[in-house]
């Protein structure tokens, strides 16, 4: 491993790095930064921010949870030095992170309360009255034992998918009520803090890693700040472009003990390159925060994310993930999959809020050292954030004894890059939906009982996601078959009163949805959207989600992929689609078979064409991207006018005390040897 330039940090007075012009995301991104970086800085009148002349309005959305409050501070001695503590104004006990209720500032809450009341009502109405004994399908004489068990299956599936669908709207409403924001306050002055970013060969472009490094060279900290680079790959190039920028590179290549075959130095992983630089300088920081090497980080990222770790108990903060290449990938995928996180960004995390346990999520966040190093780095798994997350949340803190809790700031501090292929946005949904069910069969059922009631339930809401989503398109393919291709029944119920059940449940559900868009923290989607595309994403991911079900079921192997990203997207084949076709086929042949066999009810005939639509959008989708590239004109990279270059980037040398330490691959320890501070060259 190579360390090479780092800089102690007066942000105040630093200049702001001039960039190269990168393409997608990061010309969109880097240019919010130098625009935002010589902004005005006044939280207390938010209205005194200029916005940026760029494309979006990244200011404001960097400060949605509102402007930063200064804790009053006390000093308690204790027996060999003195502890700071901090308290907010006018209170007399330590400091702890304050929220604000999203619905207590709904200006209608008669409405919002009936919404809220009707969506679950209804919706278990529905299931009640399907399910009734009169409404069971009954065959005198029939001497078929498979057309009777088909019947009891049809009735199953039934109320599986009705209760999944109420368990859905439970969640939702239970996510409006408590969702809430923190109350931002400054953080501690002189704390150390590492900005930390990995590259992987052939997966991220050296303009992107540039974009990245020397946004991070602009955060702005009042206290000790590195900028380091994880590079699994000890590219020499990268070694060249953290000497020319001024970062300190790290690389385990080469060194056994850090590439493991299991655990948490798994190699090529994620987590056991952090838990490499962990073991390694992790003891040099009080904190490090992170972000995926295609995020460009905004200046406020510490000055936004830092504040709440002065209440002890704060493991980690997390904020949205958002994409800058929104318009300019060109394509609808990176439109659609921003649009589909609208929950979970704008309303289940702000609900984990309410019980200090917001899911850790590994694009953007901030860690508390020893809080990471107590639970032993981060988690062993293909999704390593949620895996630490609820390790994290099942843990005390051995300092206070309390739990340790986490906070999910609305405030979009970093601006990534979304996948543009679905070839790539199907192994990212893989991989999620497949974390998510090792941690179910793994490690959840061990936590459930250390976890307290309240993250008990948000945690059980949050996971059964992907189950219930897999479940239902399978089920929901069985039924197609058994009743349009073999005539098993379900419930026998008058086709008037379940349209007026079914439309009116599903309306609430849709307005519930479109009523909490107005807390969306996307800066790229237009305001006032209905978020359709989010729903219509989800809802054609169904077939993702039922392959990974399986696997997992089946015990499968799974592996850590990385999404490729800029230039080295993955191309969309026939093969990308392959679940897809498969499910086309069954419902497709499903519908077919009706025909033949008479089997024609409306429910189940539209039900089986609905799927066989969502089977075949994605190849639709993309067929309509491609002819909209032919017709368009052969220009559309994001651009931004009226901005000033901001002067060049002083030499920066190694801190005062330090050294750069250079890495064996032999896995000998290393030796210490400072490199010669050079001039960073003018970006």
């Amino acid at each position: 491993m190579i360390k090479l330039f780092s800089r102690q940090t007066d942000r105040e007075d630093s200049p702001v790095p001039a960039t190269t012009a990168p393409t997608g995301a990061a010309t969109t991104a880097a240019t919010a930064t130098t625009t935002a970086a010589t902004s005005a800085t006044d939280d207390d009148d938010l209205r005194s921010i200029p916005v940026p002349e760029a494309p979006y309005d990244y200011a404001h959305f960097s400060r949605l949870a509102g402007p930063t409050t200064e804790p009053s501070t006390v000093t308690t001695p204790t027996a060999t030095t003195a502890t700071t503590t901090t308290t907010a104004p006018g209170a007399t006990h330590p400091y702890r992170v304050q929220y604000r209720s999203l619905l207590r500032r709904e200006p209608h809450r008669l409405r919002a309360a009936l919404l809220l009341l009707a969506a679950p009502v209804v919706e278990a109405v529905l299931l009640v009255w399907l399910l009734l004994p009169g409404h069971w399908p009954v065959r005198p004489g029939e001497t078929h034992t498979w057309l009777l068990v088909g019947d009891k299956v049809m009735v199953g599936i039934i109320a599986v998918v009705e209760v999944f669908r109420l368990v859905n709207v439970v969640s939702n409403t239970h996510a409006t009520l408590v969702a809430r924001d923190p109350v931002p306050v400054t953080p501690e002055a002189g704390t150390r803090v590492a900005f930390l970013t990995t590259c992987v060969p052939g997966k991220e472009p050296p303009e992107m890693v540039r974009a990245t490094l020397t946004a991070a060279l602009a955060v702005r900290h009042d206290g000790p700040y590195d900028v380091w680079l994880l590079d699994e790959g000890n590219d020499p190039a990268m070694r060249a472009l953290c000497g020319e920028l001024g970062a300190y590179h790290f690389s385990r290549r080469g060194i056994e003990r850090w590439n493991q075959p299991k655990g948490r130095f798994r190699a090529k992983t994620k987590h056991g390159n952090y838990n490499s630089w962990l073991q390694s300088h992790g003891a040099d920081y009080d904190f490090w925060v992170s972000v995926d090497t295609d995020h460009v980080p905004l200046p406020e990222l510490c000055e936004r994310m830092l504040g709440y770790f002065r209440d002890p108990d704060v493991a980690f903060v997390v904020g949205p993930q958002v994409y800058g290449n929104y318009r300019s990938s060109g394509s609808a995928v990176t439109k659609f999959s921003e649009s589909q996180q609208f929950l979970f960004h704008a309303l289940i995390q702000r609900a984990g809020n309410r019980y200090g346990a917001p899911m850790f999520v590994g694009t953007n966040n901030a860690v508390r050292i020893t809080a990471l190093q107590s639970i032993g780095g981060l988690y062993d798994s293909i999704t390593e954030d949620m895996a630490t997350g609820l390790e994290f949340h099942r843990r005390r803190n051995p300092a206070t004894g309390a739990r340790w809790k986490s906070v999910y700031t609305p405030d979009v501090l970093a601006v990534g890059e979304g996948p543009s292929s679905w070839t790539d946005f199907f192994s990212q949904q893989l991989r999620w939906s497949r974390g998510t069910y090792e941690t179910l069969l793994t490690q959840y059922w061990r936590a459930v009982w250390r976890l307290s009631p309240g993250r008990l339930l948000n945690y059980t809401l949050m996971v059964c996601f992907y189950p219930m989503a897999a479940l239902t398109w399978l089920l929901g393919g069985v039924s197609s078959v058994l009743y349009l291709g073999f005539g098993a029944s379900g419930v026998h119920v008058s086709s008037e009163i379940w349209m007026m059940l079914y439309s009116d449940a599903a309306a609430l559900q849709v307005l519930l949805y479109t009523w909490n868009r107005k807390h969306n923290v996307s800066p790229h989607e237009p305001a006032g959207s209905s978020g359709v595309a989010g729903m219509v994403m989800s809802a054609l991911c169904g077939p993702i989600y039922a392959a990974s079900f399986l696997q997992a079921a089946l015990r499968r192997r799974s592996r850590f992929v990385v999404t490729p990203k800029g230039d080295s997207a993955s191309p969309d084949r026939l093969s990308t689609f392959r679940i897809h076709l498969f499910w086309a086929l069954v419902f497709g042949g499903a519908v077919t078979a009706s025909f033949f066999t008479g089997h024609d009810h409306a429910a189940m005939r539209t039900w089986a064409c609905l799927a066989l639509f969502l089977s075949l959008l994605p190849m639709l989708v993309l067929a309509a991207d491609a002819v909209r590239r032919r017709r368009a004109r052969p220009t559309s990279t994001l651009s931004v006018t009226g901005v000033t270059p901001a002067p060049a980037a002083t030499p920066r040398v190694p801190p005062q005390g330090r050294t750069a330490p250079t890495g064996s691959p032999t896995g000998t320890a290393p030796a210490a040897t400072a490199p010669a501070a050079t001039a960073p060259t003018a970006r």
